[in-house]
């Protein structure tokens, strides 16, 4: 029998608690295995039918009318890996229960409603599992480091984010946030490598570099989200992310773990199935019409 890959459980590892501080996180890290690329590439293919199960039964129970869903929120520096996150682990899943949102900056009609006005419509319907690629704390991140709102408006985001995942929890969305954290000087190699292929030129934007100057700031800006809107309902989990491949498995387990807490079930019919099996059995004679 294969050795397992996760020798603890990564979850209790990664998930941000009461004294979590994010300078104490190493982003070359790989807690919860011992396994290297080949292990842990084995463990991303091992797991994908067990995401896509919890995924069917989530999405099949709805159909009956459970309102259950997952909302999963990603957020991370610039080339930190989201892209890969979203072509790998999500790529996983069936299309039809998946709900992505990639938010970009906001549009002028956007900005002319609060924050939360075009993030509301995205929370995934029920059965569905729902991924913003970024998402609301964008208004706690970049607007605070830039300097885009007052500090008294920042203030009242966290708030307003707190309410807001409370009352879409209280209607049945787990929400799970993910931070995907890398050091500088692993963005700095991965900013280089688009530049040396011109394949990957489309992927370099020339802003990226100016925000490397706010790095201090952007962590502090992540440690107050955390400390701000951390909740049962609505975890953080900060994962290292100098190595692609820990990354994914690890993201990967996450969902696992959430979708399991869940506990979603395939529903009882709401039919006879000896009348329904009658049914067909006495249609296997059809013919085409002569």
């Amino acid at each position: 029998m294969a050795q397992e890959f996760w020798t603890d459980d990564v979850t209790k590892l990664l998930r941000a608690g009461p004294d979590f501080l994010l300078r104490d996180v190493d982003p070359g890290a790989k807690p919860g295995t011992d396994g290297e690329k080949r292990e842990g590439v084995a463990e991303f293919a091992r797991a994908a039918q067990e995401l896509r199960g919890l995924q069917e039964k989530l999405f099949a129970q709805s159909r009956l009318g459970a309102r259950d869903r997952l909302l999963v929120v990603l957020q991370a520096m610039d080339a930190a890996g989201k892209g890969g996150i979203v072509n790998h682990v999500f790529a996983q899943l069936e299309p039809y229960g998946l709900a992505l949102t990639a938010f970009k900056p906001p549009t002028e009609e956007e900005r002319a409603h609060d924050f939360l006005w075009r993030v509301e419509p995205r929370v995934p319907g029920p059965g569905l599992i729902g991924l913003f690629d970024r998402s609301h704390y964008e208004d706690v991140l970049i607007q605070r480091v830039r300097g885009l709102a007052p500090p008294e408006e920042i203030e009242r985001r966290y708030g307003a984010i707190v309410d807001f995942e409370r009352r879409i929890s209280d209607d049945g969305v787990r929400i799970v946030k993910i931070m995907l954290h890398i050091s500088p000087e692993e963005q700095a190699e991965r900013l280089l490598a688009r530049l040396d292929d011109p394949e990957k030129y489309w992927k370099y934007n020339p802003g990226d570099v100016g925000e490397r100057l706010y790095w201090a700031a952007y962590m502090g800006a992540f440690q107050t989200a955390i400390e701000r809107t951390a909740a049962e309902h609505a975890p953080w989990y900060v994962v290292p992310a100098n190595a692609k491949w820990y990354a994914r498995v690890a993201v990967q387990r996450i969902v696992i773990a959430e979708l399991k807490r869940m506990r979603p079930e395939w529903p009882d019919p709401d039919f006879d199935v000896a009348e329904e099996r009658a049914k067909v059995e006495r249609s296997l004679g059809l013919r085409w019409p002569e």
